[in-house]
């Protein structure tokens, strides 16, 4: 069966009721994300989709055929072996890498993926071999630093840059990009407009360095949505179109789409002194009842979430995990809950976000969706 018709088959999968831990993916919410964000563009403008760390925690090969029937123009991931399995899937559009490494330049070329190239040494390694590799005008991303300080080259690189791109005839430059640092904090906008117009600057200087226009692109989710003098010639979406939007107002423009539950595999009674859990982090007050459920740090609970720090959601009302969280199991109190063994245990949906139980263990809803692990089946709802 070819990648596109187990896709198509996949997507007819009914939704069931939960039986077991799964990640029940909302094909319509990111239909709905994708559209929304595309609205805040002029028609011209590209769309890359950012589809890295397994489509943030889903499941990339299938949300990026989503997504490329759905016509978005690029899409980008952190490293080359992500990039092979979206080519093995079938995926035909650009894909971006954004942070590749040499050693994989030639395999790279194979699957004809475009590297993001941002220092000196990593520009000339790739050159080297596309030139062995007998490639003409292969195309490549130059990244400039304009103030997050993580990758990039500076804009005094410009010269360097330009004097080796005009040396050979190897590769082409598609696009010259950098990174907005803080563009979802409006107590940054100075800093941001500063970027921006930083970006400015050394876009035109490579411009006019090398004698044609590659793409321009610099805006990723919150720059989509509170900077649209920076949108050029493409934009980069990622937490945007799984559902955040990195504010309360935005939150509610956004549908997150993924829903992961679980079962109630055993209910106890635990008496006044007893114990929960490793460690015997929790010790009772008093008469309650607990549920263990079949999902822990190995699928992507982290600890940070025992002790009453999260919660999940049965029959619509909040139960609190208690104890240490193992490795596959957590503990949760029901005891003001009428529920059974076997009964569908919500962790984080639509309605009680993984934002809000992220927020709870002090951390965001990137760490935790995208800690999900691949051991937790996924379903799709279209």
């Amino acid at each position: 069966m070819t990648p596109k018709k187990l896709f198509q088959k996949q997507m007819t999968t009914p939704m069931p009721k939960a039986q077991e831990t799964l990640l029940e993916i909302d094909l319509k919410a990111l239909k709905h994300n994708f559209e929304h964000l595309k609205s805040k563009l002029q028609q011209n403008t590209k769309f890359l989709a950012v589809v890295k760390a397994f489509a943030y925690g889903s499941d990339a090969n299938n949300v990026a055929h989503y997504l490329q029937d759905l016509n978005a123009d690029y899409f980008a991931v952190a490293y080359v072996n992500e990039g092979i399995a979206l080519r093995k899937s079938g995926i035909t559009k650009p894909i971006l890498v954004l942070h590749p490494q040499a050693i994989n330049f030639k395999i790279l070329i194979k699957n004809s993926l475009e590297p993001s190239l941002y220092n000196a040494k990593i520009l000339n390694e790739f050159i080297t071999i596309a030139s062995a590799e007998k490639q003409n005008n292969y195309p490549i991303h130059i990244k400039f630093n304009t103030g997050l300080n993580r990758l990039g080259f500076l804009e005094n690189d410009v010269d360097y840059i330009s004097s080796k791109l005009r040396a050979t005839k190897a590769v082409k430059v598609a696009s010259i990009f950098s990174h907005l640092a803080a563009s979802e904090d409006l107590n940054e906008n100075e800093f941001t407009l500063n970027q921006i117009a930083s970006f400015k600057s050394i876009s035109k200087n490579v411009i006019k360095a090398i004698d044609y226009k590659p793409m321009l692109h610099m805006c990723n989710t919150s720059g989509i949505l509170n900077y649209p003098e920076a949108h050029f010639d493409m934009v980069r979406s990622g937490i945007g179109l799984y559902g955040f939007g990195n504010s309360e107002k935005e939150n509610k423009n956004l549908k997150p789409i993924a829903t992961l539950k679980t079962i109630i595999s055993q209910i106890h009674t635990i008496e006044k002194n007893e114990s929960v859990g490793y460690n015997r982090a929790f010790k009772s007050n008093g008469v309650l009842k607990t549920a263990t459920l079949p999902v822990g740090h190995a699928d992507g609970i982290g600890r940070q979430y025992g002790n009453g720090n999260g919660f999940v959601t049965i029959h619509g009302k909040l139960a609190p995990i208690i104890g240490n969280v193992c490795m596959d199991m957590i503990m949760v109190n029901i005891t003001n809950i009428d529920c059974n063994e076997g009964d569908e245990v919500i962790i984080f949906n639509q309605t009680n976000t993984a934002e809000n139980l992220a927020h709870k263990a002090n951390t965001i809803s990137y760490e935790l969706i995208t800690a999900i692990s691949q051991r937790v089946k996924r379903v799709y709802k279209k």
